[in-house]
């Protein structure tokens, strides 16, 4: 294959200055109608029977993107193109904000891992809004989730204003919601996954969201750090506000199970949330746990570690519902879809 060559001569590069670089020479081959069908024809998903009915949305497989790929959902096109049955766009804070300073994504090959802490950079709530709208302008047929946040100024009693004027901004653009309080990357957001403070943010989205004449889907993005007693308040929480689903799992502040050279790089690169292989484990671990205690109500959309399509079929089988890639996009390159949905309808 191609790519492994190319993966080699852009991982030479700046990762974040390569992440634009290659979105944007994508976005220049679908700029016209034959260099569409071309990306479509090379990694769209021929295999029939992969449809998935959830949430009340029909997607055409499976296979997801993570948010943090697509921030600012400048690449819809592109990425449908590609295969992906959903992208999950953002994170979406109501501020525009620059995020942490760079250099902020770095690269653990021997690995496959990755870890960054971009800090919520995006372009703001009414520039992300406004690209939406055009988007659905066009009648896509793209399953599209929105995951929003908190700008990092925001104080974490107020957190909840945050997320309800993204929600009620978006709420007419998106598919679904995800709520992200498991970011390591925004200082103080993660004590927003006490059962408190979580409670007091869904209560508000559902509060606005069952107001409406027909309510999006909520759900919540957690942390693979989470200890058993932690993950029983979530499994609580979700009845008790009724939350339609969880994505387990956002990225690790651990750095377990690093190859000696890899966690010597990490110790260099200090703070950040890892992902990728090495969270593959502890990913499916969350999933399964979450799927026996909560026996099918409440359905759980896996991310962590998926590569290939052994990966998503691990996670599957241990309950989840659907999966998303992010890591393993990097790695694998634009046939990750194709490649996966092959196994999976296999």
């Amino acid at each position: 294959m191609i790519y492994p060559l190319i993966r080699s001569l852009l991982f030479n590069f700046d990762p974040e200055k390569v992440h634009y670089f290659s979105m944007n020479m994508l976005r220049s081959v679908c700029s016209t109608s034959a260099g569409l069908k071309l990306v479509q024809n090379c990694f769209g998903v021929k295999e029939q029977g992969l449809a998935k009915e959830l949430l009340g949305l029909h997607f055409r497989n499976p296979v997801g993107l993570g948010a943090g790929f697509d921030k600012n959902a400048l690449y819809l096109r592109e990425l449908e193109a590609l295969g992906f049955g959903f992208v999950e766009i953002g994170t979406v804070t109501p501020k525009p904000q620059a995020g942490n300073d760079r250099p902020r994504l770095f690269r653990l090959p021997d690995d496959k891992a990755i870890i960054n802490r971009m800090g919520f950079n995006n372009d703001g709530l009414e520039a992300v809004k406004l690209r939406l709208q055009k988007w659905n302008e066009k009648k896509q047929q793209l399953v599209v989730g929105g995951n929003i946040g908190k700008n990092k100024v925001t104080a974490n009693e107020d957190a909840w204003k945050d997320y309800a004027a993204c929600f009620r901004g978006l709420f007419d653009e998106v598919d679904y919601f995800v709520v992200n309080v498991s970011s390591p990357n925004t200082p103080g957001l993660r004590e927003l996954q006490e059962k408190d403070a979580l409670h007091k943010i869904l209560s508000e989205l559902q509060s606005i969201n069952q107001g409406k004449p027909k309510p999006k889907p909520l759900l919540l993005k957690i942390a693979p750090d989470l200890t058993i007693d932690q993950l029983n308040d979530i499994i609580d929480l979700a009845h008790d506000v009724r939350l339609s689903g969880l994505v387990a799992t956002n990225t690790t502040i651990s750095r377990e199970g690093l190859s000696e050279r890899s966690a010597a790089e990490s110790n260099k690169i200090g703070a950040g949330g890892l992902s990728g292989k090495p969270l593959k484990r502890r990913s499916t671990e969350v999933v399964e746990y979450l799927t026996q205690q909560m026996q099918g109500s409440v359905p759980v959309i896996a991310s962590g570690g998926i590569f290939t399509g052994e990966d998503a079929r691990e996670k599957l089988d241990a309950g989840a519902s659907l999966v998303q890639v992010w890591t393993g996009f990097i790695y694998e390159g634009p046939s990750i879809v194709k490649n996966i949905c092959r196994c999976l309808s296999a």
